[in-house]
């Protein structure tokens, strides 16, 4: 008989798999492309098997197996698949699946499941690199520095980040000046003018920001292409050694490298990947589009602790406030969950705490000052 802790873990791997299992088959279902849906289709099929294998050891153990209830997590994920595509959750999933590639390791009557969870890592960053137009090496370095919080294209991740911003910093400019004992007209003006200020930066440092970084990659990839016109052979070996350092033999190297050559707009285009890092047909998006997605955002997120003093004031409006914030905050936790490989309960709670505390915090000095200052 196994033991209990075996037990609970044969049981968590369950759930897991059946999750991962709900998962796939939704993102069959929602994607328009033929090849895609297969391979999510088998994805979901390979992850039923080894659900399969841990129910058949639960119940060898006498242990019932009961209907299966997907994880909020899950939930949402199926639902923003459903809704905006797969191709919109793909990179949080990719993420997922690179930090579970290694979840059997540990387990020794799990070995085969653990090569096939790996297999199933490198297939999803397959599919993300055919959405992206890079090498597969590529892709799955973009997927372990999204996974890390580096830097990311994810737009899940971007969205949640922007309404978190603006909900934070407006909830503790309000406590800041409810608690120096600001009238309720005040404490409005306040908040929607937080709001208008917050979002107006912060849509205008992402317009900043793209349109600088589509500058600098414009000059970049010029300069690339003036290299290529007057330095052909410089770049040709440029090119071989950037080969021989993915581990092809220098001979291989120079004769892709010579043989791309012949293709001037195929060289640029390659050593604008492979040597700036850039993709051409990207350069980091537009900047109007993530200018306004930012001040949206922003908002969205900021209105939480504002509205409650459109109808209510003093003591009420202060603790609504408090209530529609901490529910924001713990919404912003359960989606964090989606990336940050925690569970949606524990994310939720520590966006509740960090926030209230933030706020309690402002709160506090708010009143410190208003008593000094009246």
């Amino acid at each position: 008989m196994a033991s209990h802790a075996e037990l609970r873990r044969f049981t968590a791997n369950l759930a897991d798999e059946l999750d991962s299992a709900a998962l796939y088959d939704t993102l069959a279902r929602a994607e328009p492309q033929e090849d895609k849906r297969r391979v999510y289709a088998e994805l979901a099929d390979a992850e039923r098997r080894h659900a399969s294998i841990w129910a058949a050891k639960l119940k060898a153990n006498g242990v019932p197996i009961r209907e299966h209830r997907l994880s909020l997590k899950t939930r949402i994920m199926r639902t923003l698949a459903s809704v905006f595509g797969p191709d919109f959750v793909l990179r949080s999933v990719a993420a997922n699946e690179m930090a579970d590639r290694d979840k059997y390791a540990g387990q020794p009557d799990a070995a085969q499941m653990s090569m096939e969870e790996r297999h199933h890592a490198d297939i999803v960053q397959d599919v993300v690199s055919r959405n992206k137009g890079l090498d597969k090496g590529s892709a799955i370095a973009a997927a372990e520095t999204w996974h890390r919080g580096v830097a990311s294209g994810n737009n899940l991740r971007a969205a949640v980040l922007g309404a978190n911003d603006g909900l934070v910093s407006n909830f503790c400019l309000i406590m800041g000046v409810a608690g120096a004992g600001a009238g309720s007209r005040a404490v409005l003006l306040t908040a929607f003018a937080g709001l208008i200020a917050g979002a107006t930066s912060m849509a205008l440092g992402e317009w900043l920001s793209v349109t600088n970084a589509r500058e600098l990659a414009r000059t970049q990839i010029a300069k690339e292409k003036d290299e290529l016109d007057h330095m052909p052979d410089a770049e040709r070996h440029e090119l071989a050694l950037i080969y021989q350092a993915k581990g092809v033999e220098p001979a291989e190297a120079r004769r892709i490298a010579a043989q791309i050559m012949l293709d001037k707009d195929k060289a640029l285009d390659t050593l604008t990947r492979e040597e700036l890092g850039l993709d051409p047909r990207e350069l980091g998006g537009n900047p109007w589009t993530a200018a306004l997605a930012s001040f949206a955002l922003f908002a969205i997120g900021a209105m939480f602790p504002a509205v409650p003093f459109l109808w209510s004031s003093g003591t009420n409006g202060i603790a609504q406030c408090m209530a529609l914030s901490a529910l924001g905050l713990a919404g912003i936790g359960v989606f964090t969950s989606l990336f940050n490989g925690r569970s949606a309960l524990f994310s939720a709670a520590r966006q509740v705490l960090i926030g209230l505390v933030a706020a309690g915090g402002t709160y506090g000095l708010g009143k410190l000052l208003g008593v000094s200052l009246s």
